[in-house]
């Protein structure tokens, strides 16, 4: 696959599905038709690495006290999370960067469901490991009415235990289609990226609910992060 058909596909979410297990789903289908068959493969064997680390059972749980943190967004202003707490439930949500197209499309799904987020009394944050630039550009480009910080060098997300890095093939295969450090800088290197991982943070500070999975192609769904914001 061209790098310029890969980032066509990145900006493109697929809307016309449901829910966006759906909408993911479709994507995967389209990659399987436009991948080689040996790229396929290695990104497989990168999923099979990551969930055979042991990662997501280490990264923090439901019950866990969320680290707290101070993050720029995108246009540079200090975001504190403890802050945002003060007036309500956080959901956290991570993305991978710009370039992944299953992220254009969670984050797309996040930002329809954002009304009713904030309807139950919750706001929405974005980390990625972006570069502000590349997190502004991100930002703008799929129109997100939430927060998104630049989580430089992977500190939030590794006291968040979600950090792991990428198999030397498809670090490689990367390479191929961009380069990780115009994106995330060159203290985060070309090798490591965050698990797509959501929390959902109570006032008190404490993870009360967490969607954790070694597969970047599932992402949370935002319909049921809004049932669990309103099921009290």
């Amino acid at each position: 696959m061209k790098p310029s058909l890969f980032l066509l596909l990145a900006l493109a979410p697929l809307l016309s599905a449901d829910t966006l297990a759906e909408r993911l789903d479709a994507r995967s289908a389209e990659a399987a038709e436009n991948v080689p068959a040996a790229v396929r493969s290695e990104f497989a064997k990168g999923i099979e690495a990551v969930a055979e680390s042991g990662i997501v059972a280490r990264a923090k749980q439901v019950g866990d006290k969320a680290p707290d943190f101070t993050l720029r967004n995108a246009s540079g202003e200090a975001v504190t999370l403890s802050k945002l707490l003060e007036e309500g439930p956080v959901v956290l949500s991570w993305y991978r960067g710009g370039w992944c197209p299953y992220c254009n499309i969670a984050l797309a799904a996040l930002q329809e469901q954002l009304p009713a987020i904030r309807d139950a009394g919750a706001s929405l944050v974005a980390l990625t490991p972006e570069l502000p630039d590349k997190s502004l550009d991100t930002k703008q480009k799929n129109e997100l009415g939430f927060e998104v910080l630049s989580d430089l060098n992977h500190q939030v997300a590794k006291d968040y235990g979600i950090v792991f890095k990428l198999t030397p093939k498809v670090a490689e295969l990367y390479k191929g289609f961009f380069d990780l450090t115009d994106y995330n800088g060159k203290e985060a290197g070309d090798d490591s990226l965050p698990l797509a991982a959501t929390y959902i943070i109570g006032t008190d500070g404490t993870i009360q609910w967490a969607f954790l999975d070694a597969d970047y192609r599932k992402r949370a769904e935002p319909a049921e992060i809004v049932a669990f914001l309103k099921k009290d």
